[in-house]
């Protein structure tokens, strides 16, 4: 019902308009047991239509009933105790109203994701600015959970940040704030330190394709904070942009550091007999795109001395193994695992260096074959 603001747990640092998915459980698991356990079945409720239209129906019931077990909380320190207890812990109880919130204005989520949707297709920056001021920004709780709701589908979220930037007449923290554009950088802080769980995958048969879409995205997010509001030295924001640039930067380094071992290992002939390693040859590539998706968002990270490293050494290596490839084409053109090799070092080519260059690596060897 409110997965429009939910974040991915562990979080390090807490926003009013992002329900991280722990709490959530927390205030799910308590209002079952503790609250509703008379309205809610756990033997029959499922993800599915019908149930959720159930829950729509019993909502109000379930508002009312957290309401009052938080106002009698509010009066008695043994209750607030036990209801501490109930929720799991002083944490997920200091999150319950903002849970209580979100579900409260549950039905206004999905028109906050049309807004961000929206904004995607407005060129004019002033008629942006307008669709903005649209918001409750007086509401501040209520302007958060919209803006994270939106803030999760704009492509480009430095323009959202100008528009505020337009409306409250500066780019310094203290004007956007007065403005009451607080709850959209805290949106886009929100959303940028829920791109670093994907990174957290390990295997071969990790999500890369995920992984360099959150690089990417993180990139998107902090550009958009940090290349465009003017944040004071020590400030909380400022705080928060320093520690998720270093938290992301921490969980790329390890991976930035297997790519040109995985790539001399997928691409180095086999003692013996020889055969390709897919596996393998998958690692090496999506290093590889994990590289250049690095050496996009370099702005927004703190790898830029082992990335120009890494990307030294992944091109010299490519260069080695494809002159190599290209011989033992020369020296017997019926080898399927060196061909097969071959085409997988001209796509990591292709991603290190251009599309012009790998297409030349594929003629030479195209005239080989045919010279043979």
């Amino acid at each position: 019902m409110i997965d429009l603001v939910i974040v991915q747990s562990p979080v390090d640092f807490t926003f009013e308009g992002a329900i991280a998915s722990d709490d959530a459980d927390a205030v799910w698991t308590w209002m079952v047991r503790d609250l509703a356990p008379d309205l809610i079945d756990m033997d029959v409720i499922d993800d599915s239509a019908r149930s959720l239209a159930a829950l729509e129906s019993l909502m109000p019931d379930l508002l009312g009933r957290a309401k009052k077990a938080l106002t009698a909380a509010e009066t008695s320190v043994e209750l607030q105790r036990r209801l501490m207890t109930a929720m799991g812990g002083e944490e997920e109880f200091e999150r319950l109203p903002a849970v209580l919130n979100a579900l409260r204005c549950r039905g206004l989520l999905e028109k906050a994701q049309g807004f961000g949707r929206a904004a995607n297709g407005m060129t004019d920056e002033a008629a942006l600015a307008l669709a903005l001021q649209s918001m409750p920004l007086n509401d501040q709780p209520v302007a958060a959970l919209l803006l994270q709701a939106a803030v999760g589908q704009v492509a480009a979220p430095s323009r959202l940040v100008t528009a505020a930037i337009r409306i409250a007449g500066g780019p310094t923290e203290q004007q956007l704030g007065r403005a009451g554009f607080n709850p959209l950088l805290d949106a886009i802080f929100a959303h940028a330190q829920n791109q670093i769980p994907p990174l957290m995958q390990v295997g071969t048969f990790g999500d890369m394709d995920l992984v360099c879409r959150s690089v990417d995205r993180f990139h998107r997010l902090m550009r958009a904070a940090t290349g465009y509001v003017e944040f004071a030295r020590g400030s909380r924001w400022a705080t928060i942009a320093a520690a998720l640039t270093k938290n992301i930067s921490d969980r790329l380094e390890p991976k930035l550091r297997d790519v040109a071992p995985d790539v001399n290992k997928a691409l180095r002939k086999r003692d013996g007999v020889d055969r390709l390693d897919s596996d393998q040859i998958l690692s090496a590539l999506n290093g590889v795109y994990l590289l250049a998706t690095v050496r996009d968002s370099r702005d927004s990270l703190a790898v830029n001395a082992l990335f120009d490293q890494v990307w030294s050494q992944v091109g010299q290596a490519l260069e080695i193994h494809i002159e190599r490839l290209l011989q033992q084409a020369r020296n017997n053109p019926g080898d399927k695992v060196a061909a097969a090799r071959f085409d997988a070092a001209a796509k990591m080519a292709e991603v290190r260096f251009s599309q012009d260059y790998a297409d030349t690596l594929r003629r030479a060897k195209d005239n080989i074959e045919r010279r043979a």
